[in-house]
């Protein structure tokens, strides 16, 4: 099993950055994939961005290429989502994900593991 827990979320102005991580624990030996997903109130839950178990491949939703950067630092168990250039639309629930496996990938029924997810909101 692997747990994972989310931190950094908050509020910020349009315009704004902000960096959301994801800590493993548990189980963490093998090599996992992850992934960023969000859920804005009143939508489903869609891909933000996911990257491989070396970090030699990612994805990013259409909407988040340019201003969102998805890394991992693997000595510490953590994913980053570093979130640039800020909009309102950006306000959702972050979630992390992950699942054994070196691929990449982007659609949420892909993976096992999920955390509670933090809250970002961008005011305009």
């Amino acid at each position: 099993q692997v747990q994972l827990q989310e931190s950094g979320g908050g509020l910020v102005q349009a315009g704004g950055s902000l960096r959301v991580s994801c800590e493993a624990s548990g189980r963490t030996k093998n090599s996992y994939a992850a992934g960023w997903f969000r859920q804005a109130p009143g939508k489903e839950r869609g891909v933000v961005a996911a990257i491989t178990w070396s970090g030699g491949s990612t994805y990013y939703a259409d909407s988040v290429k340019g201003r969102f950067t998805i890394s991992r630092d693997n000595a510490k168990n953590t994913v980053y989502l570093q979130m640039n250039s800020l909009k309102p639309e950006d306000t959702a629930i972050y979630y992390c994900a992950a699942r054994l496996g070196t691929g990449l990938y982007s659609v949420d029924n892909e993976y096992r593991y999920w955390g509670q997810g933090t809250q970002v909101t961008v005011s305009s």
